[in-house]
């Protein structure tokens, strides 16, 4: 059994997003870190929430706006946000957008 986890092109296994939809695929999870790949049609959004747990979002392509405790910000390929617990946010694709999520399980909480 290998020890690691190796994706050569993210962004490749989200090829297609269907129209007026958002997709998720997890493609991690241990004691340690949940990784969840989201694809958004352009206009789709997630609309303000929390997670218990600190996290963190990678562009990979696209162009979003993202809410982060209140304050707005543009975000595309190669913008990295960390967020610490319970932390208000939202995500709106102005774009096709692909990105990628960590969610950090703290001392290996499940």
């Amino acid at each position: 059994m290998s020890e690691f986890v190796f994706f050569e092109d993210l962004a490749a296994l989200l090829a297609e997003i269907q129209p007026d939809s958002i997709v998720s695929r997890t493609l991690h999870g241990d004691g340690d870190v949940k990784a969840v790949l989201f694809g958004f049609d352009t206009g789709q959004e997630l609309s303000e929430h929390t997670a218990a747990l600190p996290a963190s979002i990678f562009v990979l392509r696209g162009e979003a706006e993202l809410s982060l405790g209140g304050e707005r910000r543009q975000a595309g390929p190669g913008t990295w946000v960390h967020m610490p617990p319970n932390l208000p946010h939202t995500v709106v694709a102005r774009s096709p957008l692909i990105m990628l999520l960590l969610l950090y399980r703290r001392g290996g909480e499940k």
